[in-house]
């Protein structure tokens, strides 16, 4: 029998947002963790916030909503403002009933500032870590190193001399005509006037140079996870310098083994490693001036050629990043945003990593 197409609506509806979420939806699992972080962080955040006053918006309702901005791709605060008014599912995440107005994006933006200006990503991840360490799901010994570039958020023609001496222009406030051509620029004479904590840089020879940022991450060998994550400017030495910060971030005592790629095969990591009680499974770049200086008491192991394998397990979580979390351009300036926002999209990659290995049959 045909249904008729009635077009008034109901004036009353008496249903939960629990009720529309399926029992086996893959963010019930996710929000079991994510509310499991915020519990652990509540003591943080009393902190943060002052006694008295007018209250705020939930520092725990705004981090389910950037988790959910992570998940889904969600390339605006304002858009995901939209989105949350508009589903059942986001309002059931991040916990608003469903008669509950959501908040004005620029609003969200500046209760979301507060956050920042705390290392709240850092413990986010922080905890994520532990529940996959509490059930036995991380290495304590074996781990990977490796930087990207993160495209910033400003254009070419913002990057002008520091002197002021700039090439002329046809004075178009909005799109400036300039000709570069001819004119040498370096990081060394050179700023953006828009994000001057980006620097520009190429990912190899042959490729274009543009603004960016190095994001750096320290993983987990046994299934992947992302352990700690750091970004810095692109300097040429980041990805080295960082690897050997977050190294030395490791708590213990132990010794350790870190896998990388041939930018790592350099004298100085290796004997700073060394020096760290690490052992450098890097690949060998025997085009390196000087041969490569990982040889044969390192190699000869099986355990090397383990890490090698295991290594690759980094470039799906940069994968995931830059095409799910929308980190391939980033859409915020200066390094402090920058690093935060790094930081709690790599959170989120884990949640999404410890879900799939609980479905994973034994």
């Amino acid at each position: 029998m045909r249904g008729t197409d009635h077009q008034q609506s109901h004036i009353f509806s008496y249903f939960s947002s629990e009720a529309r979420v399926r029992k086996d939806h893959p963010l019930r699992s996710i929000r079991t963790m994510v509310d499991e972080v915020l519990s652990r962080l509540s003591p943080q955040f009393d902190r943060m916030y002052a006694s008295e006053g007018r209250p705020s918006i939930a520092p725990e309702k705004l981090l389910r909503a950037q988790v959910l901005q992570m998940l889904y791709s969600i390339r605006s605060e304002r858009l995901l403002m939209e989105e949350i008014d508009y589903s059942i599912l986001f309002r059931w995440f991040v916990g608003l009933n469903l008669e509950e107005a959501v908040w004005d994006a620029t609003t969200f933006t500046k209760n979301r500032d507060r956050l920042l200006e705390a290392e709240v990503a850092k413990l986010f991840l922080a905890e994520v870590v532990e529940q996959a360490r509490e059930k036995g799901l991380t290495s304590d010994e074996h781990f990977t190193v490796d930087g990207t570039l993160l495209e910033a958020w400003a254009g070419i023609k913002s990057f002008q001399r520091k002197d002021g001496r700039n090439l002329p222009s046809d004075n178009d406030p909005g799109n400036p005509t300039v000709n570069f051509h001819g004119e040498k620029r370096s990081n060394r004479t050179h700023e953006s006037t828009t994000d001057p904590d980006a620097k520009l840089a190429r990912k190899s020879d042959g490729k274009e140079a543009k603004l960016s940022y190095s994001g750096n991450l320290l993983v987990e060998n046994r299934n992947g996870l992302i352990v700690n994550a750091m970004v810095w400017e692109a300097n040429g030495r980041a990805e080295r310098d960082t690897a050997l910060v977050m190294l030395e971030q490791i708590p213990g005592q132990r010794r350790l083994t870190v896998a990388g790629d041939k930018g790592f095969d350099t004298a100085e990591f290796v004997a700073e490693c060394r020096h760290m009680q690490v052992t450098p499974h890097v690949a060998q770049n025997h085009k390196r001036n000087g041969g490569s200086a990982i040889d044969e008491r390192t190699t000869r192991h099986e355990g090397y050629g383990v890490s090698q394998r295991k290594r690759k397990r980094i470039e799906e979580c940069f994968g995931w990043l830059k095409t799910i979390a929308l980190l391939r351009k980033i859409r915020h300036r200066g390094l402090f945003k920058v690093d935060w926002v790094f930081t709690f999209a790599c959170a989120a990659y884990n949640l999404v990593r410890l879900r799939n290995l609980s479905v994973q049959p034994a």
